[in-house]
């Protein structure tokens, strides 16, 4: 919840002009919904929305179809970031509901997974993974056209990221429970990306851990130089 849409719009705008020559990164924008309407985005530049409902319309005060969002020019949509199942007590079965929505509508669900420091501490990431990815996916059939956020929710804002190892181990987990998940489907490349605290700083070292495909950026997106940074830093890897 950042950013009037005057300022986002600019913002995106000022980062589009300085990143045009940009030829290996896709840069997704996932402002709030009020920053979506007047913001024109060409290849290999996207918008996205960070949440949505996944009926088409009705009694739902204050939510947002997916209808409405592709109206928009959306072509992602955030799913299962920690803050909705954390802070606003978003289920599985939500999420699951609003990934079948939003690719029954032809746009790609950002599906973000991740422990917390309690269940990683207790040794569970690996079974916490498995559930999000069973329960979310489930009746899923189209994982080409999916996008997974390993988002570990200890590292999340905290500034604390996690170890380059624990980083590549929960990404092979991921591919590993999606293949057995959906053994007739390659998932050789969907992408995988991480979130915790990317900044600059760790960036090139984060982007080349095997595994990792891209990132979701939180703070650092908030600031343009920042932003840049990281962006240059994926595009020279």
């Amino acid at each position: 919840m950042n950013k009037t849409p005057s300022k986002g719009v600019t913002f995106v705008e000022e980062c589009m002009n300085m990143l045009l020559d940009i030829e290996k990164v896709h840069v997704i924008f996932c402002p709030p919904f009020t920053g979506l309407f007047d913001i024109d985005a060409a290849s290999p530049f996207s918008i996205g929305a960070q949440h949505c409902h996944w009926k088409d319309q009705g009694a739902f005060t204050g939510e947002i179809s997916v209808g409405m969002l592709k109206d928009c020019g959306v072509d992602y949509v955030i799913v299962g970031h920690s803050e909705r199942r954390h802070v606003f007590g978003e289920t599985d079965n939500w999420i699951n509901r609003k990934i079948k929505a939003i690719i029954n509508a032809d746009l790609t669900p950002i599906f973000c997974i991740g422990e917390t420091l309690e269940q990683r501490e207790s040794g569970h990431t690996n079974q916490i993974l498995e559930r999000q990815l069973r329960d979310g996916l489930k009746k899923v059939d189209f994982v080409e056209k999916l996008v997974i956020a390993y988002e570990p929710v200890w590292a999340i804002g905290s500034g604390v990221t996690a170890a380059v190892e624990q980083v590549a181990d929960a990404h092979l987990q991921v591919k590993n429970i999606l293949s057995m998940q959906f053994r007739d489907s390659s998932i050789d490349n969907l992408p995988i990306l991480y979130g915790g605290s990317v900044t600059p700083a760790n960036a090139k070292e984060l982007i080349s851990v095997q595994g990792v495909n891209g990132f979701l950026i939180g703070g650092a997106s908030l600031n343009i130089n920042s932003f840049i940074s990281i962006v240059r830093k994926v595009e020279k890897n």
